[in-house]
């Protein structure tokens, strides 16, 4: 048995789940939200009873001590050192990484050099790592990267039409995110039909806050909607994904802004938040629209037609589809917008949905598609806790 720690560091939060490996059982897991302001919010969930905590914690490391200690005092674990694993998130981890790796100096130093490519992410996945290399020196601890999964697209998928001296002097090419829960859900998909993931096309969509679209060719992406940052692809809660790159200077020209002005603008402004003036969670846009809010329903069709536009176009990629599965917060519960997206893809790729079974779908594994469908259309929660936690058992096994 293997006590294993997964854990996802944000700017100012720390999310985890302990593991009982290899069962793969949730012993306990919870989040400590904002860090490094006054009233931090320490919650946990255990065999279905929960605990809160308010805490003022200054810092990462003081998050992790936190943590540790609540562990032990709450009897979770007799010791800490029963903690035999720590799987980190790391959002960027370029092309020199293509799956998880056993931390080290070399590691971290590579980490530390690619959040140029991730500026928000990998400095705060990299204070994570530190933080419990520090408080738990005797742990195996490993970094599970969102991009490593998409390296395997073709250089003609991911390299863009700029000068190639771009790509091979900055790195300049398509990355995508959200890796490690489209092979999550593709590898959980296949285990569902009953069918080997090396024979079956997927079109993977994770619909959250932040969004992607991922094209799964015999287990492995060829495709995907984020780039060169999250940014890119549909349309998200507060991103815009795809836009006229000739928009950034004509705002900059037009308002006097800096082009980190106008990013902060694209990344925290827009999105479902920016087109309707509401919110950027999709159950304040959706009340919204029920009570006839015009740029709430227009936000709606916009998301909608962003989507399916990406599912078309990957379709035709993959030439034939096995499996749709929607994933994430958006995509496992908003039962509405899965419907309307439907209505834009079930003609011409020939989809065969059982609405009932599809309003009434939340959180759970279930195919909502009938027999004479094309291609299955399936709900999977995804579970990216649990690939951290899977790959850093390999490496205590070794």
């Amino acid at each position: 048995m293997n006590i294993i720690l997964a854990v996802n560091a944000g700017s100012s939060s720390l999310k985890f789940q302990l593991f009982d490996m290899p069962e793969e059982k949730v012993i306990v897991s919870g989040q400590i939200e904002r860090i490094g302001f006054n009233s931090s919010v320490f919650t946990m969930k255990k065999n279905g009873e929960k605990f809160k905590k308010v805490a003022d914690i200054k810092n990462h490391n003081v998050a992790v001590e936190t943590l540790l200690n609540t562990l032990t005092k709450e009897g979770i674990v007799d010791d800490i050192n029963e903690i035999t694993g720590v799987g980190h998130r790391v959002v960027h981890g370029g092309e020199i990484y293509s799956k998880s790796v056993l931390i080290d100096d070399e590691v971290i130093k590579n980490i530390e050099k690619l959040s140029k490519l991730a500026p928000l992410h990998n400095p705060v996945n990299l204070v994570g790592i530190l933080a419990f290399k520090k408080a738990l020196p005797k742990a195996v601890q490993v970094a599970v990267f969102d991009t490593a999964f998409h390296q395997t697209m073709r250089p003609c998928t991911y390299l863009y039409p700029l000068p190639y001296e771009y790509y091979e002097r900055l790195k300049i090419r398509k990355y995508g995110f959200h890796g490690t829960s489209h092979f999550y859900v593709s590898r959980k998909v296949a285990e569902l039909m009953n069918k080997d993931i090396e024979k079956l096309n997927i079109i993977s969509v994770h619909l959250g806050n932040g969004a992607s679209i991922t094209a799964i060719k015999g287990g492995k992406s060829v495709n995907t909607s984020m780039g060169f940052t999250p940014l890119a692809g549909i349309m998200m809660g507060t991103r815009t994904g795809d836009v006229d790159p000739a928009i950034l200077p004509f705002i900059m020209e037009e308002d006097g802004l800096t082009s980190s002005e106008v990013l902060e603008v694209f990344n925290h402004r827009s999105g479902m938040y920016g087109v309707s003036g509401i919110s950027s969670d999709a159950r304040d846009i959706l009340e919204a629209a029920e009570k006839g809010d015009q740029r709430s329903i227009l936000t709606l069709n916009m998301y909608n037609n962003r989507i399916s536009e990406v599912i078309g176009s990957y379709f035709i990629r993959l030439k034939k589809v096995d499996a749709i599965v929607f994933t994430g917060g958006i995509g496992e519960n908003a039962t509405t917008m899965r419907r309307d997206i439907f209505k834009e893809i079930a003609e011409p790729m020939n989809l065969k949905i059982d609405d009932e079974l599809n309003l009434k779908t939340m959180g759970t594994n279930t195919k909502i598609s009938l027999p004479n469908s094309a291609s299955e259309v399936w709900i999977v929660a995804t579970n990216e806790e649990l690939v951290i936690a899977q790959d850093t058992n390999k490496f205590i096994k070794e």
